[in-house]
């Protein structure tokens, strides 16, 4: 009865050896750990292997189950010895093509480096503004400091201060959302975070140029979490066209967007809230005054953005600071010109509130005790303090009620929204048959939200679920675009609306999707994107280059854009390109009535 016994156990523990083993490795690539953590599993597996032929098979089953138990803990040291190191982004991933020349600007003398087929010159972690640390804390930000030598700017600098997941569920993440997750063993390691963030970062034709047009761009992440090195909006291929891209870090969350009546009297502007803000002008500002030396106009500079980035780009357009800096205006997925913004914006007086909250959770009497609290403990505030103010200073007053007095910076805009923007908010939290009627009657008062049940009434689950998405797209997003091209229309502004609902096998047409087609970074291997995808990719950053350089996207091979007339239409950027009836027009005008939103036109 033994031999029968023992023979299957001699086969099971090999499986069972194998399936672990592969799940560890799993778990080592995932977590991006250091290359010890292979070679010691490696050897932990193998030693285990030896050590349960020659010692272990001729004990007891629990002694067995104990040295699995023993393997399982040794494998948990190795995770802990090998967790990825914290380590700069390189400018260039891969190989490059070497240093540039030396570059001078107003601070001092710097360097970047080539792509690896030296047709792109890239600066990365070019200081903007002093670290906004200690004393600077929560102070508007002061021009960089000169350095001595030449400044390297070969890798990017920390992402501002933010929360951030483990490598595992950024990995997980990738799998599971993105379907573009790449197996490597050069990304083992984690990018730096930090409070000292205040940097800036240049794509640049390679050689020399002058008056090149360019693309300042600020990045999303609900002003809370974001990084400026993500591939989807690089400028390396808008910049391979004869455009300059910059991108910057700023201040985010509690660091970027904290309110206090401590603050408003120290300050010399009376100013609080609009930290992260402050930081935006402060690097157009810089790129103002030294994007010549990289071959760029300072005259011909469009600002850009994404998500809340988005939302930045449309309250600088009506900011006095701001004035000057730029001369068009790109908004992808969010805006903050409704008449009351669905998010990133708030009162001042419900932002000051929200610091006193903050001061009394945090046991600090003052913003001096605040600023002594280190910032990786401070940066739990993230979720609380994310919200751009109207302080006086930055924002004498909301960008919907400047529009309406015909406050405005921009020469012309170009901006729109996906067709499902929603899908990753309401992810885990779907509406159905029974929880439908209330989730609308949560956002929208009565007669309202009866009227709004009586144009999306659902009868079905799937109606359920399709109506809810569609209502939070437009309160969260798409109403604020409609909003912002009446606006322009009333400022004679020459505005232009696309509405993105291309599908691919990665993101699709949810929120950021058209990132990477608009930017042209496709990757030329993805097999999540076809021949349709490229070709909308190439006529989109066409559209996007003509933009940038003209303020007009229109030129010979592509499908007419015609700038907003108020006749309510959309360029819809799809598996083909025309001219549409704008979406969701009976639910802007419900919305409308509740705000009381006035436009001329």
């Amino acid at each position: 009865m033994k031999k029968p016994v023992q023979r299957k156990n001699g086969v099971l523990f090999p499986i069972m050896l194998v399936m672990l083993g592969l799940l560890m490795f799993i778990i080592l690539e995932l977590g991006k750990h250091t290359i010890m953590g292979w070679i010691l599993t490696g050897l932990l597996l193998v030693c285990f292997a030896v050590l349960r032929a020659k010692k272990l098979n001729k004990h007891g089953r629990a002694a067995r189950l104990m040295s699995w138990c023993c393997l399982c803990l040794l494998f948990v040291g190795i995770l802990w010895i090998s967790w990825p190191p914290v380590r700069a982004v390189p400018a260039v991933s891969g190989k490059t093509g070497g240093t540039t020349e030396i570059i001078h600007v107003a601070q001092g003398d710097l360097t970047g480096v080539y792509t690896s087929d030296k047709q792109v010159e890239v600066f990365t972690g070019i200081p903007y503004a002093k670290p906004p640390v200690g004393e600077l804390r929560w102070c508007e930000p002061l021009p960089a400091e000169p350095w001595q030598g030449v400044l390297a700017a070969d890798h990017f600098a920390p992402m501002s201060m933010q929360t951030t997941q483990i490598p595992l569920l950024n990995s997980l993440t990738r799998i599971i959302g993105y379907h573009d997750y790449e197996i490597s063993l050069s990304d083992n390691y984690r990018p730096p975070v930090s409070e000292d963030s205040l940097y800036l970062n240049i794509w640049k034709p390679a050689g020399t140029g002058s008056k090149l047009p360019v693309l300042v761009y600020i990045h999303g992440g609900s002003l809370q979490t974001g990084q400026p090195w993500y591939q989807d909006y690089s400028g390396e291929n808008l910049a391979r066209d004869g455009v300059i891209v910059v991108n910057m870090g700023y201040r985010l969350g509690v660091f970027g967007f904290y309110a206090d009546e401590a603050l408003i009297a120290e300050s010399e502007h009376g100013t609080t809230g609009n930290y992260g803000l402050l930081d935006q002008i402060m690097a157009l500002q810089w790129v103002h005054d030294n994007i010549a030396s990289f071959g760029g106009d300072p005259e011909n500079v469009t600002l850009a953005g994404e998500s809340a980035g988005s939302g930045c780009v449309t309250a600088l357009c009506t900011s006095p600071l701001a004035k000057g800096l730029f001369r068009r205006a790109v908004g992808e997925s969010s805006t903050v010109t409704a008449p009351k913004p669905a998010h990133s914006f708030r009162s001042l007086e419900d932002a000051l509130t929200a610091g006193r909250q903050t001061r009394l959770k945090l046991n600090a009497a003052s913003v001096s005790d605040l600023r002594t609290i280190p910032a990786d403990q401070l940066v739990s505030e993230l979720s609380v303090h994310h919200h751009m103010t109207v302080d006086g200073y930055v924002l004498p007053q909301t960008p919907y009620e400047a529009y309406a007095m015909g406050v405005h910076n921009e020469e012309a805009q170009m901006h729109g929204y996906n067709l499902e923007e929603s899908a990753p908010f309401i992810m885990f939290e779907q509406a159905d048959l029974q929880n439908y009627a209330s989730k609308v009657r949560a956002i929208f008062k009565e007669p309202y939200a009866s009227r709004v049940l009586a144009l999306y009434p659902a009868a079905t689950e799937d109606e359920a679920r399709r109506y809810w998405a569609d209502i939070y797209t437009v309160i969260f997003f798409s109403y604020g675009h409609f909003c912002w091209e009446r606006q322009a229309l009333q400022s004679g502004i020459p505005s232009y609306v696309y509405h993105f609902v291309k599908d691919n096998g990665r993101l699709g047409a949810w929120h950021s999707g058209e990132e990477v087609y608009l930017y042209g970074n496709i990757p030329s291997a993805s097999r999540l994107y076809d021949l349709d995808d490229r070709t909308l990719s190439a006529q989109m950053k066409q559209y996007y280059l003509n933009f940038i350089r003209t303020g007009d996207p229109n030129s010979e091979g592509l499908p007419v854009w015609p700038a907003s007339s108020g006749k309510d239409k959309v360029l819809e950027w799809g598996s083909d390109i025309m001219l549409k009836d704008a979406p969701y027009l009976p639910l802007y005008g419900i919305l409308d009535e509740m705000f009381d939103a006035k436009f001329t036109e």
